[in-house]
C-alpha cells in the first residue's frame, strides 16, 4: 500500500471510529504527509462529501502546508452546490485567505437572489479588491442583509468613502451590529468617524457608551482616566470626559498615588501612552463577536495572545512574538532603584513618573511582593497543563476536558510559575504565571551569576512585573484565578531566584477595573498581599 493510501486508510478509520472528532484531531495532530490531498479526494467523492462534509469541511479549515492550495482548489470548483460552495467559502473565510475577485462574481452570479452570504461578503472584504466597495456600501441600507459584516468588509478594504455613511447609520443598529459598526470605524482609521461618535456618544444608550469611547481612544489618541466603576456611572463619566469635544492627546500624568506602607500602593495613570496595553485584536474573518481575542502589546506590536475576557472560557495565553529591543530600553531605565529593595515610597514612584505614563490609562496597585518561583521548561509541569488535568481528575468520568496533550496548553515559551496555588484563597485554585518580555535563551550566564551571588550574601534585588487577576468559572462548572504577569524588568533576578530556591522579591504592577482582566481582581490581589506581601 503506497502512502497515499495509506494516509487515506487511516483517514476512513479515523472518520468510522466511535469518537470521530477525537480520532480526526489525533490524526491531524501527527502531521501524516498527503493528509490533505486524501481530505481532497473524499471531498470531491460525492458521496464522502455527502455523508462526511462537516468532518472534511473541519479538516480544510486547519490544515497546513498544502492544506490551503486544497482548500483554493475546492472553492474555484464550479460543479459543487449552492450550499457545498458557501461552507468552502466559509472555511476559506476562517483561514483568511483572499480569493480572486474574478473567482468571487462568479460564486455571486450562481447564488440564488436575495441578501448575499455572509461568507461572500467576509471573503469580498478580505480580497483587497476595492471595486467590491460600492456593492457593500448598498447592504449597509439593508437590514435584511449581513450589513454588520458588510461595514468590517469595508473597513478590511480601507474604503473610507463609507466611513460617514456607516457612522450615520449607527442609530440603526443595535446589539452585535453596532459594536460591528463602530469596529469597521476602527478598522478604517479615519478622523471622519470622530464627530459623529462625539455626537452619537451623547445620544446612545448606557450599554453602546463602552464601544463608543473605545473608538475615540483608538482614533484619536486621547485616552482620559475614568472611574473604575461600570454601569450607569461609569456611563456618565465617559460622556462627561468626552462633553466638550477635545480630541487633543495631552501628556501622561501619574496621579493619586497612596502609599499605603511599605509594601502596598495605587496610583491612576491618565493619557497614558499604552505603549504596554492589552488590547483587542482585529475581528476575525467570520467570527460572531466584533471584539473578542486579545493580545498584550508593546508599541502596537502583540506579545501575547490572551483571548477573551468571557468568564466561562478557560484563559489561556499564546505567544504571538518578542518585542522590539525599545521595550528592554525601557524597562531597563527603572534598574536604579531595584538593586536592593526593601520597601515602597513616594520617591520611587517619582523617580518612575515618566515610566509609568507609558502604561494604558487606568487604575493600578502596587504590591511588592516575596513569591516563590520556579521555571518551567516542560508543559506538563506548567500550570496551564497541570489545572486542566486536575478538573479531569476531579471530574472522573464526566471530564470534558483530555488531559493527555500537555502540549496543547503550552503559551509557547518557558516561564516563571508559583510553586503552588496561593494558599487559603476565596477560589480553590489561583495559580500564577509570569511571562518573560525577552527570550529566555538570550539570557546572559554571567548576569544571572552575578544576582545569584548577591542574593546569597542577603541582598534582594526585585523585578518589576505588569500584571492582573483574572477570574473564570469554566464552563459554569469550575472556579479559577489566576495572577497573570509580563517581566518588565528583572528576567535574570527571577532566574536566579528560581535556582536558589528564596522567594523573588517582585514589584507587581496590577491594573484593575475596566479593561484590566475579568472581574474578581481587587480580591484577588488581597489574597496575593496577605500570602506574599513583603514581611520585615
Amino acid at each position: 500500500m503506497g502512502d497515499h493510501e495509506t494516509v487515506l486508510a487511516r483517514l476512513h478509520a479515523a472518520l468510522r471510529a466511535a469518537d470521530p472528532w477525537t480520532a480526526l484531531y489525533l490524526l491531524h495532530s501527527g502531521h501524516p504527509d498527503g493528509l490533505a490531498e486524501a481530505v481532497e479526494e473524499l471531498y470531491r467523492s460525492d458521496a464522502d462529501r455527502s455523508a462526511l462534509r462537516p468532518y472534511l469541511s473541519w479538516f480544510l479549515r486547519i490544515l497546513d502546508g498544502p492544506g490551503e492550495a486544497v482548500l483554493r482548489r475546492l472553492v474555484a470548483e464550479p460543479a459543487y452546490t449552492v450550499e457545498e460552495r458557501r461552507d468552502l467559502l466559509s472555511a476559506a473565510v476562517s483561514r483568511g485567505l483572499g480569493l480572486p475577485a474574478e473567482l468571487l462574481r462568479e460564486i455571486e452570479a450562481g447564488a440564488p437572489d436575495g441578501p448575499p452570504a455572509a461568507e461572500l461578503v467576509d471573503a469580498m472584504g478580505l480580497s483587497g479588491d476595492a471595486s467590491f466597495a460600492p456593492y457593500l456600501g448598498t447592504l449597509l441600507a439593508d437590514p435584511a442583509a449581513p450589513r454588520a459584516r458588510a461595514a468590517l468588509a469595508l473597513g478590511r478594504l480601507g474604503a473610507r468613502e463609507w466611513t460617514a455613511p456607516i457612522a450615520t447609520r449607527l442609530s440603526e443598529v443595535k446589539g452585535l451590529d453596532h459594536s460591528a459598526f463602530v469596529v469597521a470605524l476602527e478598522l478604517m482609521a479615519d478622523p471622519v468617524a470622530v464627530p459623529h461618535l462625539l455626537r452619537w456618544l451623547s445620544e446612545t444608550a448606557e450599554a453602546r457608551v463602552y464601544d463608543v469611547h473605545h473608538a475615540l481612544v483608538r482614533l484619536t489618541g486621547r485616552d482620559p482616566l475614568l472611574p473604575e466603576m461600570r454601569g450607569a456611572t461609569y456611563a456618565a463619566a465617559v460622556r462627561a470626559a468626552w462633553a466638550d469635544g477635545g480630541t487633543e492627546r495631552t501628556p501622561a500624568v501619574v496621579r493619586d498615588l497612596v502609599v499605603e506602607s511599605d509594601a502596598r500602593a495605587r496610583f491612576a495613570v491618565d493619557g497614558g501612552a499604552g505603549r504596554i496595553r492589552i488590547a483587542f485584536d482585529p475581528p476575525l474573518p467570520g467570527a460572531t463577536w466584533p471584539r473578542w481575542d486579545r493580545s498584550l502589546t508593546f508599541d502596537e506590536k502583540p506579545l501575547y495572545g490572551v483571548g477573551s475576557s468571557c468568564d466561562t472560557c478557560e484563559l489561556g495565553l499564546t505567544l504571538l512574538g518578542w518585542p522590539d529591543d525599545e521595550a528592554a530600553r525601557i524597562a531597563g531605565r527603572m534598574r536604579g532603584s531595584l538593586a536592593d529593595l526593601d520597601r515602597l515610597d513616594e520617591a520611587l514612584f517619582a523617580d518612575w513618573g515618566a515610566l509609568l505614563g507609558e502604561l494604558g490609562t487606568g487604575h493600578y496597585r502596587a504590591l511588592l511582593l516575596d513569591l516563590p518561583l520556579e521555571r518551567v521548561t516542560e508543559p506538563a509541569r506548567s500550570w496551564w497543563y497541570r489545572r486542566t488535568a486536575a478538573r479531569v481528575e476531579e471530574d472522573g468520568e464526566d471530564a470534558a476536558y483530555d488531559d493527555g496533550r500537555p502540549g496543547e496548553h503550552w503559551p509557547g515559551t518557558p516561564h516563571f510559575q508559583l510553586t503552588t496555588p496561593v494558599p487559603e484563597g476565596r477560589v480553590p485554585a489561583t495559580y500564577g504565571a509570569l511571562m518573560p518580555s525577552q527570550p529566555p535563551d538570550a539570557l546572559d550566564a554571567a548576569t544571572v551569576a552575578r544576582h545569584a551571588a548577591a542574593i546569597a550574601a542577603g541582598e534582594r534585588p526585585a523585578a518589576v512585573v505588569l500584571g492582573w487577576i483574572d477570574d473564570r468559572y469554566v464552563q459554569a462548572e469550575h472556579e479559577e484565578r489566576w495572577l497573570v504577569g509580563t517581566v518588565l524588568d528583572g528576567h535574570h533576578r527571577l532566574t536566579a531566584y528560581a535556582d536558589s530556591g528564596i522567594p523573588a522579591r517582585v514589584i507587581l504592577l496590577a491594573g484593575v477595573g475596566q479593561g484590566c482582566g475579568t472581574d474578581g481582581g481587587l480580591e484577588g490581589l488581597e489574597e496575593l498581599a496577605a500570602a506574599y506581601g513583603r514581611r520585615d
